[in-house]
Parts: C-alpha cells; sequence; structure tokens
C-alpha cells in the first residue's frame, strides 16, 4: 500500500500535498466510493492531477460520503474507565449509529431543541474499513484496513440515561462528524500508538493514544466481524478516551468549538450553531447515493 492522505472536496477527490489538495481526475465522487470500489485508496496514487487547489479555505465534503455501517464501542478506553470508576467490560459494549448523523468537516451542528440539555463530544480515532472482514483473526485486520481518520462521536447524555439506547443518543442529524482526511495506515509512525486529542474553544479535553484502548483495533474488529460481516467502507469508531463533558459535568453550548486530531490526519472541526436548524449540512456530493 502507498503512502497517501486524501480528501474529498467540492472540486472532485484530491490527494493533499503540503500546502496544497492536489484533484484528482478520477470517476468517483468521494473516498468512500473509492474504497468502496476497490478496497483501497492505491488507485488514487496512479490517477492524474486535473488541478491544484489550496488547501488553507477549500471546502471540504464529508471524505466518506454517507457510509453503508457506523459502528461504535463504549466504554474502551482504561483512562475513560478509570475516571468514571466503572470496571473493565470483558466484552465491547458496540452499537450501530445512523450514517444520516455524519457530519462534513468544518461545519455546524445543531443542538436539538427540547431533547437534550447535555450534547457531549468524543474524540475518536475512525477505522475504515478496505476489504471485507468475516469471522477474522485480529492479525488479518491491519491488513484489511482502507484508512484511518477522526471522528466526534457526539452523545446526548440524558438521552442516553432515559432510552438506554446508544444509537438513539448519537444519531441527530450531525452528531458524527468525520474528516477532515483519511490517511493510510502507513501515514502513522506506530499503529499501536495512534494519538488522539480533542480541544474545546482551544482548551486541550482529551489526549491519549490507541495504547490506551481496552480492546486494540484488530482485536475490536476482529470481534464484530464474528457476528456481522464488515464490508469495504464500513466505519467503526474506536471509543473515547478521559476528558470529555461528561466527565467534567459542562456540555456544549452553542457557538463551542471542537477541534480533533488523529495523527497526521488533517484537524476535524465542527461548531456548535448558535441558533437552531433542522437538518445541519453534510455537504455531500450531490451523486452520493447508496
Amino acid at each position: 500500500m502507498t503512502s497517501v492522505q486524501v480528501v474529498s472536496t467540492v472540486f472532485g477527490v484530491g490527494c493533499v500535498e503540503n500546502d496544497d489538495i492536489a484533484v484528482l481526475d478520477t470517476p468517483f465522487p468521494h473516498v468512500g466510493a473509492v474504497i468502496e470500489a476497490t478496497g483501497s485508496l492505491d488507485v488514487l496514487t496512479r490517477s492524474p492531477v486535473r488541478e491544484r487547489v489550496p488547501l488553507q479555505g477549500a471546502a471540504l465534503l464529508a471524505p466518506l460520503g454517507t457510509p453503508r455501517s457506523v459502528w461504535g464501542v463504549g466504554l474502551n478506553y482504561r483512562s475513560k474507565a478509570a475516571h468514571t470508576g466503572r470496571g473493565l467490560p470483558s466484552e465491547p459494549i458496540l452499537y450501530l449509529g445512523a450514517s444520516s448523523a455524519v457530519l462534513a468537516p468544518d461545519a455546524e451542528v445543531s443542538i436539538p431543541t427540547g431533547q437534550t440539555v447535555e450534547m457531549d463530544y468524543e474524540g475518536e480515532i475512525a477505522i475504515v474499513v478496505g476489504r471485507r472482514l468475516y469471522r477474522a483473526a485480529p492479525e488479518e485486520v491491519w491488513p484489511s484496513v482502507a484508512g484511518i481518520t477522526a471522528a466526534n462521536d457526539m452523545t446526548a447524555r440524558d438521552v442516553m440515561r432515559t432510552t438506554a439506547a446508544p444509537t438513539l443518543a448519537k444519531s441527530f442529524p450531525g452528531f458524527n462528524p468525520i474528516g477532515a482526511s483519511v490517511c493510510t495506515v502507513d501515514e502513522f509512525a506506530d499503529l499501536d500508538r495512534i494519538p488522539v486529542r480533542t480541544w474545546l474553544n482551544d482548551e486541550l479535553r482529551q489526549e491519549d493514544t490507541s495504547d490506551g484502548m481496552i480492546f486494540s483495533v484488530p482485536d475490536l474488529l476482529s470481534r464484530i466481524s464474528w457476528f456481522a460481516a464488515l464490508e469495504p467502507g464500513d466505519v467503526v469508531l474506536t471509543g473515547t478516551p478521559a476528558g470529555t463533558g461528561q466527565d467534567r459535568g459542562s456540555y456544549l453550548r452553542p457557538g463551542d468549538r471542537i477541534r480533533i486530531e488523529v495523527g497526521p490526519v488533517l484537524p476535524l472541526v465542527t461548531t456548535v450553531e448558535a441558533s437552531s436548524r433542522d437538518h445541519p449540512s453534510t455537504r455531500s456530493s450531490p451523486s452520493d447515493m447508496h
């Protein structure tokens, strides 16, 4: 696999090259479509460059479009378990999130008025499946991963308490920003220690690495694959470390700005909208139909 960092833009799919985006001559509407069709990002390294645009100020789309499946896991960092005083789970706490919750980078998300007063952020490492995984051994996982990106697995904590349903608490429109770029695994110096950091209004709130996970990436995806087949383009959110608003008893407010960094992935920035609206834009491509 060739090392590459890619984005989806209003101009098309592109590779990040220093301060520019090399927009590629490719038929794919977004990065997710590339992975679904080919199982990796390799084809993009052989695509001719159509034009170059500055990275600064570029309008980025949700890089994976609307994934068919978005898996999540609760309580998967030892730091989070220690902060809450809970014991380590013996099996992953899994759920499926609504793909309609996916939001583009640099977009705004609304607080669902009348439904939650405890909207929270969760900085996470997101894994994008490249090759079908079914009953896979842990050692089969990394060779089957097409890319890694950042995610903000937002949660309405009060909805979680009242419904006991993670899917409902995490599936409001815009509650799952993903991006801003997708990197191949070769972009990461150490896959056992992938860093994840979250800032809220320029204050560092979360900082950990994948070494702090209870169920490692290979273990987690292997366990899921023994019950459900993971298909190319599916996304697995791998849990969040300590430092969420829940841990501080402080929740998101209009105007808050969340910034999540996962290794070399472009920062994922989301702003809580100052005034409510029903459907925050995913800025997905018009041809993004699955």
